[in-house]
């Protein structure tokens, strides 16, 4: 066990409420785990409601537009069979004492922010992409956790127990839950209520004895169409006239009266010019869908639509940090084979390289600021300082274009996007070897090697590895807007003031109008 790894072991043990990734004094664990033939079993049984391509997708596992991404997905399930990973991926549950996949437990404590970091960071290094099945839906009910509890009690309503009933149901099962936030929104001039159609905004159009139906759509999901469940909570903060749009619940991804459209990607390509994970975004229509109540957890109550946001970002633009890092990490080591596959030493380029790493560390350890700067809820969740949070989005928007950049710098020519000719025609019984002499650099290495390598860096930024960065988990001009409301620059002048020795209040002179 090295040094790091040792170090996270320590992390799990302090956690306020005696959370542990040990469950023996062995640190042995002895719950089954899910595994990838279960959970391909799982996709299969589901309703065939994934389209794409103009068509209903059959066997999600081994269709060629979706297998990447149902293979990245299904990479938690081997990591969970391998006890090198136990103290990432599992975790004891606050509520059972269980031991579970990490991903179903509350985060109670700054070390559990850090370790959901750390199950990104797992999966992107062993991925190169995102793993948003272990992602949004963890945060979605840490966030909804606090939430029904300060409805219920303001409101008299049993949203709390709901979400607990859920949570021990599925904490066992080491279901993919993800998250769904994105309203296609419509003219974003308007506000949900002034939109041409309510569809713009889930929204609640019926509220039955039972439960509630729904309509809209929540859009660029990520890898929705790999999840088990799906928890969607509002996009934005609503008003009292706009409160049919404030709604949480959560469905099985094949729940009826719920399509999943696949955004365009590059599966579906053959050999080296395709990645073997994938990464994929849906839109998720929801027509006339019935959701019953034990999985409704808001109906109605705007005035908390703000803080879901609030709440959620917090958490998911610390831990982005981990993801970008992780994913630089590997574009790192991608940038460094591309020039050794050139016939160059990656010395050659230490400089650029050392520059990639940095930003990788900024990033990653501004979220790790800000989750150690956090606070506890009274309901027994943590979240990450928002502010910090916020900042390290922004950072995250303005830098990975420029690891991207770098990456594409280091590869050369034929890193970029259309300047090596495809699989087909680099193995074309005539015209391949041809192609293939002229694609070949370093003489010690096959032109294969140099081939697929050129396909990686190229992946990484212009491809299906190009992640969004920039406005996944939103905006970073909202994120600046965070940073500017949460600063408290009053505060700030006056300890200016005193330390300059000035008595005179300094008033802020109107801003003169033009």
């Amino acid at each position: 066990m090295g040094a790091a790894e040792g170090a996270f072991r320590e992390l799990t043990k302090r956690c306020l409420n005696g959370y542990t990734a040990i469950s023996d004094e062995g640190g042995n664990f002895t719950v089954k785990f899910r595994t990838r033939e279960e959970y391909y079993a799982d996709l299969r049984a589901m309703r065939h409601n994934v389209f794409k391509n103009g068509r209903f997708i059959e066997d999600i596992v081994t269709d060629p537009d979706t297998k990447g991404l149902i293979d990245n997905e299904a990479l938690t399930y081997d990591l969970l069979q391998d006890p090198r990973y136990d103290h990432v991926l599992k975790a004891r549950s606050t509520l059972s004492g269980e031991t579970v996949a990490r991903w179903h437990t509350l985060m109670t404590c700054p070390e559990d922010l850090m370790m959901n970091g750390q199950v990104k960071k797992l999966h992107f290094h062993k991925t190169g992409t995102c793993c948003a099945g272990v992602c949004t839906g963890w945060n979605c009910f840490n966030v909804l956790w606090s939430i029904t509890a300060e409805a219920d009690e303001k409101y008299g309503t049993d949203y709390h127990r709901r979400i607990e009933t859920w949570l021990r149901g599925i904490e066992g099962k080491t279901l993919k839950v993800g998250g769904a936030l994105t309203d296609a929104k419509g003219d974003r001039s308007k506000k949900a209520s002034q939109q041409a159609s309510p569809d713009f905004n889930i929204h609640v159009t019926e509220i039955r004895k039972d439960g509630i139906v729904v309509n809209g759509a929540k859009v660029m999901i990520a890898n929705a169409a790999a999840f088990h469940e799906i928890i969607c909570i509002p996009g934005t903060g609503y008003r009292e006239d706009e409160k049919e749009f404030a709604v949480a619940f959560v469905v099985p991804r094949d729940i009826p009266g719920l399509t999943l459209v696949q955004t365009d990607a590059c599966e579906g390509r053959q050999g080296w010019d395709e990645m073997k994970y994938a990464s994929q975004a849906s839109y998720l229509i929801f027509e006339d869908c019935f959701i019953p109540n034990e999985r409704v957890f808001m109906c109605g109550e705007w005035a908390f639509s703000g803080t879901v946001i609030a709440r959620f970002t917090a958490n998911y633009r610390a831990a982005i940090g981990s993801c970008v890092s992780g994913q630089g990490d590997v574009m790192v080591g991608a940038s460094a084979l591309m020039a050794r596959a050139n016939g160059l030493s990656s010395n050659v380029f230490r400089e650029k390289l050392v520059d990639m790493e940095m930003i990788n560390n900024l990033v990653y350890g501004l979220g790790l600021g800000a989750m150690l700067a956090g606070e506890m809820h009274p309901s027994g969740v943590f979240y990450a300082n928002p502010a910090l949070a916020h900042t390290n989005k922004f950072y995250i928007a303005k830098y990975y274009a420029e690891l991207r950049r770098i990456c594409q710098d280091i590869g050369g020519g034929i890193a970029e996007s259309g300047c090596l000719p495809n699989y087909r025609d680099c193995t074309d019984p005539v015209m391949g070897p041809k192609v293939m002499k002229y694609v070949q650099g370093n003489m010690n290495l096959s032109a294969e090697t140099r081939a697929r390598a050129a396909r990686m860096s190229e992946w990484f930024v212009k491809g299906g590895g190009a992640m969004s960065f920039i406005h996944g988990g939103g905006s970073p001009d909202g994120a600046r807007v965070a940073v500017r409301l949460s600063t408290p620059l009053e505060e700030y002048v006056q300890y200016a003031a005193n330390v300059a020795g000035i008595s005179e209040k300094i008033e802020d002179p109107a801003v003169l109008k033009k």
